[in-house]
């Protein structure tokens, strides 16, 4: 079909405000990859626009000799690999039990489930919870609260329940199929796509974790990434030290912080760039009904 003037308008308006959001939401990540590396009185003087000036890796130096940095990326992945894992684990077996009509008592159990996405039993109770268990600066505190996450459950729910026909599973069961195999042989292969997306959000609060490694974890070799560039930033603010060379320490903070920014957020970046194609789709899948 051809188009008219206005629908070339139209698309044409459309592709400017895409171009605009673009620009809007990639510049401060490129803005504070090369500031990461340039003079910092020039990025404060507001000199450093498109490419980086008076190149100095002070930075990443500071960085990379410190040794906790190697100790929070190594729990930071330990953390995160696991977790992610039981987290699969956990959540993908009772979204199915939940997406299958002929399941008694579907309704109460997804209530209750509902329940908990609204209240919880607060900080105080689950510190104590996790204190009795005996979890308290072990890699379990990290993992096992929150071992299932309603919002993903609900979107694999619906997943399984669009993707998944009755039809499907009472044709395997007349073949002597159970339960547990059709869920393995048949429901995990036709899932991928909303087992990638869940995956990458798990992933993401894993490796972003914070509050939980500040509450549960005292021990410095099991602290995350997150939790050491928390203390990387808190102990530059508080040297006291001269005039002169606190503009050095300070100097050197401005770089230090950009570079932490970098190293931290780089992994996810680069994994969510290959996961992209899954995520949107996933994410309109599970979103059409609940």
């Amino acid at each position: 079909m051809k188009e008219s003037n206005s629908d070339r308008a139209f698309n044409l308006l459309i592709n400017i405000i895409v171009i605009f959001l673009l620009i809007l939401f990639i510049y401060p990540l490129y803005f504070i990859v090369i500031a990461s590396f340039s003079n910092p009185d020039l990025t404060n003087q507001g000199k450093v626009w498109i490419v980086p000036r008076g190149l100095n890796f002070d930075g990443y130096k500071a960085l990379f000799e410190d040794r906790r940095l190697w100790v929070g990326y190594r729990n930071t992945i330990l953390y995160t690999v696991s977790g992610t894992l039981i987290n699969l684990m956990c959540t993908l077996p009772a979204a199915y039990a939940l997406s299958r009509k002929r399941f008694l008592g579907k309704k109460v159990i997804y209530n209750f489930i509902l329940f908990t996405m609204f209240f919880s039993g607060g900080l105080i109770p689950t510190y104590l919870l996790v204190k009795q268990l005996g979890m308290r600066d072990t890699i379990w505190a990290m993992i096992l609260p929150n071992a299932i996450s309603v919002w993903n459950l609900i979107i694999t729910k619906t997943n399984f329940s669009q993707t998944i026909p009755d039809e499907l599973a009472d044709a395997a069961f007349i073949d002597g199929c159970s339960h547990f195999r059709f869920f393995i042989s048949v429901v995990l292969p036709l899932s991928k796509v909303i087992i990638i997306v869940i995956a990458l959000f798990y992933a993401v609060g894993h490796w972003n974790g914070f509050f939980q490694a500040l509450i549960y974890i005292n021990d410095q070799e099991k602290i995350p990434l997150q939790l050491f560039l928390r203390d990387i930033l808190i102990q530059q603010q508080n040297i006291s030290v001269s005039p002169e060379v606190a503009d050095s320490l300070r100097y050197t903070a401005n770089l230090v912080q950009y570079a932490m920014i970098v190293v931290s957020s780089a992994p996810i970046i680069i994994l969510y760039t290959f996961l992209q194609k899954y995520f949107v789709k996933g994410v309109m899948i599970g979103s059409i009904k609940g």
